[in-house]
């Protein structure tokens, strides 16, 4: 399942993001991929040292947080710290697909789901399309400022080359109560059709009846 979700961050948070970052200093992203995405990943990625990263990283994390959307349809349990990366003209990631655990002894996250949220404005840069590859297809991703993507971490993905501008997002991963993507899918569904249901007929049997199924399959598939 892939969603995109807007105004994950407000007007005043992108703000404060774009701001910050102008004055970062920024890394190789080489540095922090794998040993065969490393061959491909040309990026820059926000320094650990920056005076201001933890500040940030709360920021983003809060705003994924506080969405509903996100939090529902992933049922997150854990989450990697925000990462903050910068294609300048020429940069681009090559197919890659994302690392299956990330952390170490203590700190663990099994990255089931990968979330990119968009900084800059999709005017200010070409190039710099998120193609994700869902069932043999290829699907292109420029969102709004402020909007995030959610999508399998399992998945084959890669980013185009930047022709124009600075392409800034902040990345996370997440591990979620349900690592199945199959049952996530079935889950969000039962959860859109409780609420639908629940506008037209209020709290009636049918409602009742799909919030029992609703709870007893998370109840079913749950790892915590």
């Amino acid at each position: 399942m892939i969603l995109c979700v807007p105004n994950v961050l407000t007007a005043d948070e992108l703000g404060v993001l774009r701001s910050e970052l102008r004055d970062a200093s920024f890394t190789d992203g080489a540095r922090t991929a794998g040993w065969s995405a490393r061959e491909v990943k040309k990026n820059l990625q926000a320094s650990d040292d920056n005076p201001h990263q933890e500040r940030l990283r709360d920021m983003v994390r809060s705003a994924f947080m506080r969405n509903g959307m996100l939090q529902t349809a992933l049922l997150p349990s854990a989450s990697t710290l925000p990462l903050f990366n910068r294609y300048d003209i020429g940069m681009q990631y090559g197919q890659h697909v994302d690392a299956p655990v990330m952390g170490g002894m203590g700190n663990a996250v099994r990255t089931d789901v990968a979330i990119t949220l968009f900084i800059s404005e999709p005017t200010s840069y070409d190039g710099g399309e998120l193609m994700i590859d869902s069932g043999g297809m290829e699907y292109a991703f420029k969102l709004d400022a402020g909007a995030a993507i959610a999508y399998p971490a399992n998945s084959l993905h890669h980013v185009t080359p930047v022709t124009r501008g600075s392409r800034q997002a902040a990345i996370i991963w997440v591990q979620s109560l349900v690592r199945d993507p199959a049952r996530r899918e079935l889950l969000w569904d039962l959860e859109n059709a409780k609420r639908q249901l629940f506008g037209r007929e209020g709290k009636s049997v049918t409602f009742d009846t799909v919030s029992r199924s609703h709870a007893n399959l998370l109840r079913m598939w749950a790892d915590v």
